[in-house]
């Protein structure tokens, strides 16, 4: 349970589908005042060297707001990949390729869950088959053994350690786990249990944004 000390909200969330028209699938999402545009076009004709006779090719890209690419920036892109590839139905679509394209609009804090969520949104609007729904939420550790769940920019600046936990939607088991920084034990267990709490609110902003979507169509 979380102490008096500890933030265990998440900031407001925002989603617009179909921003994008020239791909299968897109969306707008901000989560505070965090924003990521994602896009999905696939299947599509793949390249040689990424052919697989078995499953489809799961391609992630992820750009800054500045458009200059770092180290950190490909740990993203490998993150997001390996938490997709095990979530899309990659079997039905054999010899292609799924492209995922992830733009930074903003970022004040919690951009991996964020992008994580974003590209979830993104693939149901483009209607590709997936086992479940994944969703992320962030949180750090501050000073005072403090945990603050999906925290802004202020709040994240002097963290002594930072937790993304990515969750499926079945059995809200965990399905990806980012973390950096030292903590101890029963700090990330106190992170994970917050974490875990808190996912089913953002499983149920999807459903409203995907009940929103159904009724414009």
């Amino acid at each position: 349970m979380a102490t008096e000390d500890e933030q265990s909200s998440l900031r407001p969330m925002y989603c617009e589908l179909n921003v994008l028209t020239r791909s299968d699938g897109s969306a707008l999402l901000t989560q505070g005042e965090t924003a990521i545009i994602a896009s999905v076009h696939g299947p599509i004709e793949v390249k040689l060297q990424h052919m697989n006779v078995e499953k489809a090719h799961v391609d992630i890209h992820f750009r800054t707001r500045s458009g200059l690419g770092s180290v950190n920036d490909r740990l993203l892109e490998n993150l997001i990949r390996n938490t997709y590839e095990t979530t899309i139905l990659t079997a039905l679509h054999p010899r292609t390729a799924i492209s995922v394209q992830i733009q930074e609009m903003q970022d004040l804090g919690g951009l991996v869950a964020c992008a994580i969520n974003a590209v979830c949104l993104a693939l149901v609007n483009s209607g590709l088959e997936m086992k479940y729904l994944v969703a992320a939420v962030h949180s750090v550790l501050g000073e005072n053994d403090k945990i603050t769940l999906d925290p802004d920019e202020l709040q994240s600046k002097d963290a002594r350690a930072k937790f993304t936990f990515v969750f499926e939607s079945v059995g809200r088991k965990t399905v990806s786990i980012y973390t950096h920084g030292k903590f101890t034990s029963d700090q990330y267990h106190r992170a994970l249990r917050m974490s875990t709490a808190a996912v089913g609110k953002i499983f149920d902003f999807y459903q409203e944004i995907v009940a929103k979507q159904s009724k414009v169509l």
